[in-house]
């Protein structure tokens, strides 16, 4: 049976190159969260681990359905009674010398239910900043969508660069999503630029609501991180924001709000183009 009204939250971090601090910082946020009656969590991109390269990843990197990070996540799951939207790890590709950034969906018994793996790959060249990122070079790409069954609704997973792709979000619109869940580690100019409007912009568009935990702050590598995780509803309001400092973004999630929406603003019924 779905959930009509229950609680969400975005964990907002700031991780370094300590994964055990890391850990239990994001520990401490998600028992504040549900505490305050989350049922479903979502932890922002490389919650575990930012290290000063993308290639430090390879260190951490875990075996699919074995490791320290990933028996974090069914632990605190299971702990707190929440879905938990697992952000991104490494996870090692079966090509081999390269990994995968996944993104892990686990129910409220701690079982894994869905993996997703990052598409769009952040290769870029920030001439204003001299800030150049090349994923490609260590993370090999996902090649499917992850909509998948819960008691709040159809949830859609996606990471941080997808978020410039609104075909993908389109498609797995197609597939029946009504929320969509976007870890995240914007650049603080990419953020500035274009975080809320594009995070609008997918809520308004699909007339769903966007869950985006992001992370926010300096890291070691001497990067800079946007941070303003939030949580915005199917007309495009912001329900709940955290600008800066980590911290949980809380908000109250109304699955009739959405049906009334999409009811008396049938936009996604006028569709002339779909995806194939």
């Amino acid at each position: 049976m779905t959930e009509n009204l229950f609680k969400a939250s975005c964990i907002q971090l700031a991780s370094g190159s300590n994964v055990n601090a890391n850990l239990l910082e994001a520990q401490r946020l998600m028992e504040h969260a549900a505490r305050e009656g989350s049922r479903l969590i979502v932890l922002p991109e490389n919650f575990a681990y930012m290290g000063a390269s993308c290639q430090d990843m390879l260190r951490i990197c875990e075996q699919d359905n074995d490791g320290p990070i990933q028996h974090f996540l069914s632990q605190i799951s299971q702990k707190l009674g929440v879905w938990l939207v697992g952000g991104t790890l490494p996870i090692a590709s079966q090509s081999g010398g390269k990994l995968r950034a996944a993104c892990l969906l686990y129910n409220d018994q701690g079982q894994r239910v869905a993996r997703y793996d990052k598409m769009h790959l952040f290769d870029v060249n920030l001439v204003e900043t001299d800030e150049q990122y090349v994923e490609s070079e260590t993370i090999e790409p996902g090649d499917r969508l992850c909509v998948v069954d819960t008691p709040f609704g159809k949830l859609g997973l996606s990471v941080c660069y997808d978020l410039r792709f609104p075909e993908m979000y389109r498609a797995m619109l197609d597939q029946g999503m009504e929320l969509m869940a976007l870890p995240a580690a914007f650049t603080a100019m990419t953020g500035a630029a274009h975080w809320d409007a594009l995070l609008r912009a997918r809520a308004i568009e699909n007339l769903g609501f966007v869950l985006a935990a992001a992370q926010g702050g300096f890291h070691i590598s001497g990067r800079k991180t946007w941070g303003h995780s939030m949580i915005v509803d199917p007309w495009g309001n912001k329900l709940a924001e955290q600008t800066s400092g980590n911290g949980p973004v809380v908000a109250e999630i109304n699955r009739d709000f959405l049906v009334a929406t999409r009811r008396n603003f049938p936009s996604l019924q006028h569709r002339r183009i779909h995806c194939k």
